[in-house]
C-alpha cells in the first residue's frame, strides 16, 4: 500500500488544511456530524460509504483534532463523535463549498434533493 504524501511541504495552510481534510468523505462526513449524527450506525445509514472507510475516517478526523469521541454507553463500550471547535469551524467551509458547487456544477434532475446543511454561522458564533 502507498504511503499518501503529506500536502504541506511548503506549509501552506491551506495544503495543511487538505492533509487534514482533504479525503473524498472527510467533509461529506462532517457534514453529517453538524447536522447532528453523533453515532456510527447513524452515519452509516445516512452516507453510502463502507464501513472501513467510515471507521478509518472516524478515526484520522479524531487523532487530527475535529472530532473527539464520547463514550454513551459502558457495556459494550459505545462512542459518539462530538464535533471540536475545529470541526464546527468547518461549516463555513461546507458552505462556501455548497455555494461553489451551485454556480459551477449541474446537478442531476432526476437525482433526490440536495441534502440540507448546517445553520451557518453556527450557532453561538459570529
Amino acid at each position: 500500500m502507498a504511503v499518501r504524501r503529506n500536502l504541506a511541504y511548503d506549509n501552506c495552510p491551506a495544503a495543511r488544511a487538505l492533509d487534514v481534510i482533504g479525503d473524498r468523505w472527510a467533509l461529506i462526513i462532517m457534514r453529517e456530524i453538524l447536522k447532528g449524527a453523533r453515532r456510527f450506525d447513524e452515519l452509516r445509514e445516512r452516507l453510502p460509504v463502507s464501513e472501513n472507510t467510515l471507521a478509518r475516517r472516524l478515526r484520522e478526523l479524531t487523532e487530527a483534532g475535529v472530532l473527539r469521541k464520547e463514550i454513551y454507553a459502558e457495556r459494550p463500550h459505545r462512542f459518539e463523535y462530538v464535533p471540536t471547535a475545529a470541526g464546527t469551524a468547518l461549516t463555513g467551509v461546507l458552505h462556501a463549498l455548497a455555494t461553489w458547487g451551485t454556480s459551477w456544477t449541474a446537478s442531476d434532475p432526476a437525482g433526490p434533493p440536495p441534502p440540507e446543511f448546517p445553520p451557518y454561522p453556527p450557532p453561538g458564533r459570529p
